[in-house]
């Protein structure tokens, strides 16, 4: 009896030592090959997350000037959502050995409560172990499903990027828009204050009227209250640059420098073309598409027979006749079994499953194909529209407005203009800054979409700083 025990110990501790020193171990620290898209991407080495990314530096000064590819930068750094796609992927890609292994060999222990007596000795237990083949080929294809599942996570790890970064872009645009916006409506109320003193200083010597002097001070109490309203907004468009960048909502944030884009936009119908290719969404379709497919090839193998190979060994105690050849001999036997997939209704069932769900994917697909194209010719559109109305005030309205407004000012000095009209005068100069600082903005905004719709940046032939000041007018 002592015999056999030890041999079951054995035995077991073997099987857990075969388990300790698999190589899958190696799956522990891996991250997204750069640049691949084919299922070998996820079987190379990855380093840990902490290697990959390193945690940004605490208290990020963003109080003075800043640019906003600093800002995209660190949001792709510290962002939650990214980091949660890429877990998310790495969960993923984590169950390709898992689904490529043998099923986990068993091993049984039979011991005979009333041992049977046989030429050679009475057999006292027996010892067995198990291992499951499944059908030639199902693992290969269970792993390849898994490695398209974790590929499609791979590109909607990708495309989250993406979007953090047309999230960064988006909230800066409209935080740069209040600064400059501010810087505008502040210099004209000091114009606006300038003409409240001529005005106040003919109306005391007799040459004004009470009418213009209401007028002004009206005006300057409207562009005050804009101006107030301007600067109470600013904490709130921080706190929502703070939050994709992942920082406390009330940090500080300097101003931000960006840029206009003055390369020529490509036609919609070349983007269009190159997002089939590109977009991070239609990737990771493409991925599940393939998956499906796999998992087609997967239902029809698992309607195969698996089998099973089995080493059983009989401890035998001695003869009672020692001269009996071969006494205490301890048999041993090889079994092999066959399951038998008879139930035919469950396997039809699991490839019209399959199937279906290939078929979904696809028309999912070409959904989305029309959707992205129609996203792209509207972000297309406002690219350009944006861009018209930036050369339509940069170079043509405001230096009419401003060549209008000096010589209303002109004018009125010599009294051969009403206060009316220098006002009239004032206040389209400022539309038009204001309108100039919203399509800037705008364009940033809408090339940002472009971006992320087409999962890649559109690159500029140049580039050139956006002011976000208007000069003084003297």
């Amino acid at each position: 009896m002592q015999r056999w025990l030890m041999l079951f110990g054995g035995m077991s501790a073997a099987s857990v030592l075969v388990g300790c020193a698999s190589p899958m171990d190696e799956w522990a620290n891996w991250e997204p090959g750069a640049g691949t898209r084919d299922a070998q991407a996820i079987r190379r080495p990855l380093r840990t997350p902490a290697e990959r990314c390193p945690p940004p530096t605490q208290g990020v000064d963003l109080g003075e000037s800043v640019e906003v590819e600093r800002l995209v930068r660190l949001a792709l750094e510290r962002s939650p959502e990214i980091e949660r796609a890429y877990q998310r992927y790495r969960a993923a890609a984590a169950r390709v050995p898992q689904v490529e292994a043998l099923p986990d060999p068993s091993v049984s222990l039979g011991v005979f409560l009333d041992e049977i007596e046989t030429r050679t000795g009475a057999q006292q237990a027996r010892i067995g172990v198990r291992q499951g083949i499944p059908w030639p080929g199902l693992l290969r294809a269970r792993g390849d499903a898994a490695s398209r599942m974790a590929l499609a996570r791979l590109e909607a790890f990708e495309g989250v990027r993406l979007r953090v970064r047309r999230q960064v872009i988006e909230r800066a645009s409209e935080l740069a828009y209040l600064d400059a916006a501010t810087a505008i409506t502040r210099e004209n109320l000091d114009l606006l204050a300038s003409f409240e003193d001529v005005v106040r200083a003919r109306y005391r010597v007799g040459t004004g009227s009470h009418p213009d002097l209401v007028r002004v001070q009206v005006s300057l109490g409207q562009l005050e209250d804009r101006l107030r309203q301007l600067r109470d907004m600013r904490p709130a468009l921080v706190g929502e640059v703070n939050e994709v960048l992942h920082r406390e909502a009330d940090a500080p944030i300097g101003v931000i420098v960006m840029a206009d884009a003055d390369g020529a936009l490509p036609e919609a119908a070349d983007l269009i073309a190159r997002a089939k290719e590109r977009n991070a969404d239609l990737r990771v379709l493409e991925q599940r598409e393939r998956e499906a497919r796999a998992r087609q090839e997967v239902a029809r193998l698992e309607s195969m027979p698996d089998f099973t190979l089995g080493v059983d060994y009989i401890i035998t105690d001695e003869a009672q006749n020692p001269s009996v050849s071969e006494s205490g001999d301890d048999p041993i036997m090889l079994m092999l079994g066959i399951s038998l997939p008879v139930w035919l209704d469950k396997e039809r069932a699991r490839r019209q499953e399959a199937l279906a769900q290939r078929l979904a994917v696809a028309g999912e697909r070409a959904s989305t194909e029309d959707r992205i194209a129609a996203q792209i010719t509207r972000a297309h559109f406002a690219t350009r529209d944006a861009r018209r109305r930036i050369e339509l005030y940069r170079d043509t309205l405001i230096p009419k407005a401003e060549e209008s407004l000096r010589a209303s000012l002109g004018a009125f000095r010599t009294g051969q203009a009403s206060f009316l009209d220098l006002l009239d005068a004032e206040r389209t100069l400022l539309e038009f800054q204001i309108a100039l600082e919203r399509a800037r903005a705008d364009e940033r905004s809408a090339r940002a979409r472009l971006d992320e719709l087409m999962g890649e940046p559109i690159e500029a032939t140049d580039t050139m700083p956006t002011d976000t000041t208007t000069e003084d007018m003297r």
